[in-house]
């Protein structure tokens, strides 16, 4: 965008400073060389601008001076004309992309279903949705900030953005609140946090709403307003540390994990269908399956690690798993078959 509104009105600006000196020129050697720079000058631009004032220089029985003067001013005032309308078209184009990219935006975001919505792009909300496109999970980004979405925007060209306030129902349903899956409400405000879980929870009561507390003395009003987990950016930060400092192959492994492009592995969770309930693991035949390692059985909350062939599956079993995006999307097609 830049390079072309440099080209476009570059060479304009040339070609009018080229109009300024031949005219400025021109009239002084038409006015004898009597005239002063700055009275040529002045012709000039009251020509090529068509103001109409006294003409300084007396052109009455001078036709080359009349004939020098039309060429003035039929070459100046076209290139004028150019410089104004493209001014009045870059206006118009800025709005026009504008007001079509926040359509398009808001007809993609409607059209998902069991998609995330992060409300907030702070430091926290761009971590997120980084972590949501590395995973291939479809997202919309809500932010009342205009510059965090163009900053964001840069780093992923494919994100879906809704410009406004998160705590607003409008908004939120401009997101695809009524069929996302989750919602992040992660503004660097508590209070703001709250009303989006609470707004988010009257919308959509099945939605699974993670708020950011920076102080976790208002971790339990974010749950009674909405929110299913809360998370201390803080908290977390300690926890790290210590691991780092307790455990650095650990946390060398997760990271090694996290970053990796190529593989991508993260540990994900999938629910059985009844078609699996009462069967063995073995049933499941994760050999067919080399990028994923089966970590662990969830029933309410009793934990099975490292489950055997031989464990039956319950009709409430979420199965933990390590693996890529791809080779989670096929586990969750065998799920469903």
């Amino acid at each position: 965008m830049s390079s072309r509104v440099y080209r476009r009105f570059g060479w304009a600006a040339v070609i009018l400073a080229v109009i300024l000196l031949i005219g400025t020129v021109g009239y002084w050697f038409i006015g004898g060389r009597q005239y002063s720079f700055v009275d040529t000058l002045y012709m000039t631009v009251i020509t090529i601008t068509t103001i109409g004032f006294e003409e300084v220089i007396d052109l009455s029985g001078n036709v080359g001076g009349r004939i020098f003067t039309i060429f003035i001013a039929v070459a100046g005032v076209g290139v004028m004309a150019y410089i104004f309308t493209n001014i009045t078209a870059l206006v118009v184009e800025g709005q026009l992309t504008e007001s079509f990219r926040r359509r398009r935006m808001e007809k993609i975001a409607g059209n998902y279903k069991d998609h995330y919505i992060v409300c907030g792009l702070g430091r926290v909300g761009s971590y997120i949705a980084n972590e949501l496109h590395a995973t291939k999970r479809p997202h919309v980004v809500v932010d009342v900030n205009k510059s965090n979405l163009g900053a964001d925007l840069e780093s992923f060209g494919d994100e879906v953005f809704i410009e406004g306030d998160a705590t607003d129902s409008d908004t939120l349903l401009k997101a695809g609140v009524e069929k996302a899956a989750g919602l992040f409400a992660v503004a660097g405000d508590d209070n703001q946090n709250l009303v989006v879980s609470l707004t988010a929870k009257q919308l959509n009561p099945k939605l699974r709403v993670v708020a950011r507390c920076n102080d976790m003395r208002n971790g339990e009003k974010m749950k009674k307003a909405g929110a299913d987990a809360v998370v201390s950016p803080c908290a977390i930060g300690g926890l790290r540390m210590a691991s780092e400092m307790v455990r650095p192959t650990v946390v060398s492994f997760l990271d090694i994990m996290l970053r990796d492009r190529e593989k991508n592995l993260r540990v994900e969770e999938l629910p059985v269908p009844e078609s699996f309930v009462g069967r063995p693991i073995s049933a499941l035949n994760l050999k067919r399956f080399p990028h994923a390692l089966l970590l662990a059985a969830k029933t309410g909350d009793n934990w099975v690690y490292n489950p055997s062939e031989n464990y039956v599956i319950d009709r409430k079993n979420t199965l933990v798993f390590m693996t890529t995006p791809e080779g989670r999307d096929e586990l969750a097609t065998l799920l469903k078959e």
